[in-house]
């Protein structure tokens, strides 16, 4: 390919990801030189240094390989088919430009939406190949025997869960007493509140449990799977209905469909269906929140564990005759 090859992207004149450039000691003294002198470098690192000094390959000529093979010199600016940018596939949701067998396809998003990690697909379509990639050559023997532990967890605290949550409701009757209720104000807004963080915290923790760079088909389902877990304890301990609990679960489960489906015509109205989507999904969270704080504040009003400092408990009848 001669001395430096790249491909061009805008607005970067080429990206540092593949570049062809042969060995010399003359042009490694002279980038040293270039550098103590405090070359001009738009982002501080080797992409701003290296389109600085390489700054004139949009007047080079294309490379073609030599029908003879022969070594070419100088420098070439290689076809876009080579270095492939991910941005100009999301625009159509396909390759409208040359994306042969050798490209290398670079993923220029921000650092959380990599396609290594598990959360980025299917916010970003293409990360599911680049994980098929990664399935036929490395494997994800590291992450398994962590994701196998965690679902075994998840699995008995739904089951521990369900089984304690008639014991807790019987409790709860046994014990209610509708005169004995006096209103305690904050403690009830107290209550409220740690009800509602505690069901942020369930949907939260679980993110960060999966192993980051687990197959994205594995790690949702085990996140969805724990943030079940979790508020089936929030739904234990507070006495509250399900579904209203549930309900930001099964709306993040509505979008994960939204945005795997298959059948876009193009990368806008996938962002259109997915605003559509929260459009209609909002009055939905709005209604079950609402929902599990008329519940709290019932649950409230007929526990007679509520009462005034000082204040006990009524006797039974069977306590006054012993």
């Amino acid at each position: 390919c001669g001395n430096f090859c790249a491909a061009f992207i805008n607005p970067c004149i080429f990206h540092t990801g593949l570049f062809v450039l042969q060995p010399s000691m003359a042009v490694f003294k002279d980038m040293l030189h270039e550098l103590q002198i405090g070359r001009e470098n738009q982002d501080g690192a080797d992409q701003g240094f290296l389109v600085s000094y390489f700054s004139d390959l949009l007047d080079r000529p294309m490379f073609h390989p030599p029908a003879n093979h022969t070594k070419l010199h100088g420098t070439y600016r290689l076809p876009l088919g080579y270095q492939m940018d991910a941005s100009y596939y999301y625009l159509k949701l396909r390759w409208s430009v040359p994306c042969g067998p050798n490209s290398v396809i670079t993923f220029p998003s921000m650092p959380w939406l990599k396609p290594w990690y598990w959360w980025s697909w299917p916010v970003l379509p293409l990360g599911l190949q680049w994980h098929e990639q990664r399935r036929t050559s490395l494997g994800y023997d590291a992450e398994t025997p962590a994701m196998l532990i965690q679902a075994v967890m998840y699995l008995g605290i739904i089951a521990v869960t369900r089984m304690a949550r008639p014991n807790l409701l019987k409790l709860c009757h046994n014990r209610r007493s509708e005169k004995s209720f006096i209103p305690f104000p904050f403690l009830h807004a107290m209550v409220k509140a740690t009800a509602v963080c505690s069901i942020v915290v369930a949907h939260v923790v679980p993110f960060f449990l999966v192993p980051r760079t687990a197959h994205p088909l594995l790690g949702w389902p085990l996140y969805l799977l724990g943030a079940a877990a979790l508020c089936s304890i929030v739904i234990s301990v507070f006495l509250l209905p399900p579904l209203p609990v549930l309900t930001l679960l099964l709306g993040i489960v509505g979008s994960l469909f939204v945005m795997a489906f298959p059948w876009y015509s193009d990368g806008i109205t996938r962002a259109l269906a997915l605003f559509g989507y929260a459009f209609c999904c909002a009055p939905f969270l709005w209604a079950s929140l609402t929902r599990t704080v008329i519940s709290l504040q019932s649950l409230l009003e007929r526990e007679a564990a509520f009462l005034r400092l000082g204040e006990s408990m009524p006797l039974s009848e069977s306590n006054k005759l012993y």
